[in-house]
Order: structure tokens, then sequence, then C-alpha cells
């Protein structure tokens, strides 16, 4: 009888592993959430704080009005593409 345990020694210790278990996914979940937030907010920061993150220029967000970056030009005014 080198290694006696008993109900409650064994019961112990599977709720031991289940604890190690629990806490470790925990850890996990958390860690991914923090990590995650913390690319967000980066991201938004960038975007409305360039100049802070090493871009240039006044204009934060990307993809500005058209009539601003020069990228489509409009054919015809706001009002008439309602009334067509």
């Amino acid at each position: 009888m080198n290694k006696s345990s008993g109900a409650f020694v064994n019961g112990a210790e599977a709720y031991g592993r289940f604890l190690e278990v629990f806490i470790d996914g925990h850890w996990w979940v958390v860690g991914d959430a923090l990590e995650n937030i913390g690319k967000t907010t980066k991201r938004l920061g960038a975007n409305a704080y360039p100049y802070l993150y090493g871009g240039g220029g006044s204009a934060g967000l990307k993809g500005s009005s058209p009539e601003v970056s020069g990228y489509a030009n409009p054919t015809k005014s706001v009002e008439k593409r309602f009334k067509d």
C-alpha cells in the first residue's frame, strides 16, 4: 500500500485539475481580449491623431470627401442625384 488515497484526495485532485484548466482558460481569454482591445485602440488613435503615430498631414481618417481627395470627381450635384 504505497499510495493510499481515498475519495476526498481523489476529489481534491480532480478539483485542482479543473481549477487549473479553468484559471488558465480565463487567462487565455482575458489576454486575447486585452490584445484585441489594444490593437483596436491603437488603430482608432492612429486615425484620430495621425501626428502621434508617425502620420503626416491634417487629414486623420482615410477616405475623405472625393472632392477634397481628388480620387473621384462628382458628375452632378447632390440635389440632382435625388431628383433623378
